[in-house]
């Protein structure tokens, strides 16, 4: 048995302190915050991706797919709310039924159940939907990911692991012996076999902390959502999502009927003036003179710059927001939509401006650091644990 430490209390720290403390490992987790799951966790839109996107053979359409029935078959076993609802993926006109159909090539490539349908079957689903052909995939749901992090915090209580809230990480060394690391907080020194960084957020900063050079940088995106009015809920039955452009990072606005019966609407994406920035009012200058200072931002900045307008106009108007919604629900006006709460992703951009497509880990003796972890991470957090408690014991040889 060896200690090792975790840094980082969302749903893929945690589910890497279960996978090792599973393992027999002695486990010590430490979070920043006051309560476990507080950012990106926290602040996800719920949803069990099935692997539809990712390129085949990656690391996220492997992890994906394998995750949507892992986190399935825990959510089973522990309690935690879920429903696997299915998505419509919808081409609102002809141009996109060809992309359209480059994605169920995708879906079957990565072993995803998913078969193109027509507009009437489509309305069978979605009464509202604005449509041309649409992809159903089926294996896509909807669960509580905090509540995955509490069941993660009683097994981990059961285990005898360490969890330590209020904990930040402030300096990293190996030690003295070169036999492990050490790690100071303000409570004192934790000393440990070897650490994994899961800090989100902060990953690359703590890398850095601990000797490493990474090869990306975390750049936050803030994802800005609203909600249905209670009583236009019923436009939206289950998740209705836009074709993605390829050339362009994210996936555009959609909409989610969530457990509780609400309806998400978005993200739009924009940068966020700090790490933790879930509003404009939110702003480090630190933070936003580590982003100017990097050049990657500069050349992703030109490359999408009136995309980048264009989510910037629509943080500020509800009415472009309601319109990009009425792309798939015709029915949505700007009068149904109330603000709701933002997230932040943490993205790890490459220097040439590129944005890192992959999970992406680097290690080093006695040290695994989770680099690149965004959404379908969630969802792929059981599959992510195992790969890098691999990791981790590797490291220690």
């Amino acid at each position: 048995m060896r200690h090792i430490a975790v840094i980082g209390g969302g749903i893929v720290g945690l589910a890497v302190a279960n996978e090792l403390a599973g393992r027999g490992h002695q486990v010590t987790v430490l979070e920043k915050e006051s309560h476990w799951a507080a950012h990106q966790t926290g602040h996800n839109s719920n949803v069990v991706h099935a692997g539809l996107y990712y390129k085949p053979g990656s690391l996220k359409a492997k992890m994906s797919v394998a995750g949507n029935a892992s986190i399935i078959d825990f959510a089973k076993e522990h309690g935690v709310p879920y429903e696997v609802c299915g998505k419509l993926v919808v081409a609102t006109s002809e141009d996109e039924v060809p992309r359209l159909n480059v994605l169920a090539e995708r879906a079957e490539a990565n072993g995803v159940p998913a078969r193109m349908i027509s507009a009437a079957e489509a309305r069978e689903y979605e009464p509202e939907v604005a449509t041309v052909a649409a992809l159903r995939v089926e294996s896509t749901g909807i669960i509580d990911f905090p509540a995955v992090c509490r069941a993660l915090v009683r097994l981990l209580n059961a285990h005898g692991a360490d969890l330590r809230l209020n904990s930040p990480v402030l300096g990293i060394r190996q030690s003295p012996a070169g036999s492990g690391v050490e790690l100071a907080t303000p409570q004192g020194i934790v000393r440990a076999d070897a650490l994994v960084n899961c800090a989100g957020l902060h990953s690359d900063r703590i890398a850095r902390m601990a000797g490493l050079d990474p090869a990306a940088t975390i750049v936050p995106f803030r994802g800005e959502y609203f909600e249905l009015t209670p009583e236009r809920r019923g436009l939206v039955r289950g998740l209705i999502y836009p074709v993605p452009d390829p050339t362009l990072p994210f996936l555009g606005v959609h909409l989610t009927r969530m457990l509780d019966g609400s309806v998400h609407a978005g993200p739009n994406a924009v940068l966020a003036l700090r790490r933790e920035g879930y509003k404009w009012s939110q702003v480090s200058p630190a933070d936003l003179f580590e982003v100017a200072k990097f050049p990657g931002t500069w050349r992703l900045a030109r490359k999408f710059a009136k995309t980048g307008l264009e989510e910037v106009v629509r943080s500020f108007s509800r009415k472009r927001f309601a319109a990009s919604l009425a792309r798939l629900v015709p029915a949505v006006q700007e009068a149904d939509l109330v603000r709701a709460e933002a997230g932040v992703r943490a993205q790890a951009m490459l220097p040439d401006g590129s944005l890192v497509d992959d999970f992406l880990f680097e290690t080093a003796a006695r040290q695994v650091h989770v680099l690149n972890t965004p959404s379908p991470a969630a969802t792929s957090s059981l599959e992510i644990a195992k790969h890098v408690a691999d990791e981790a014991e590797l490291s220690l040889n």
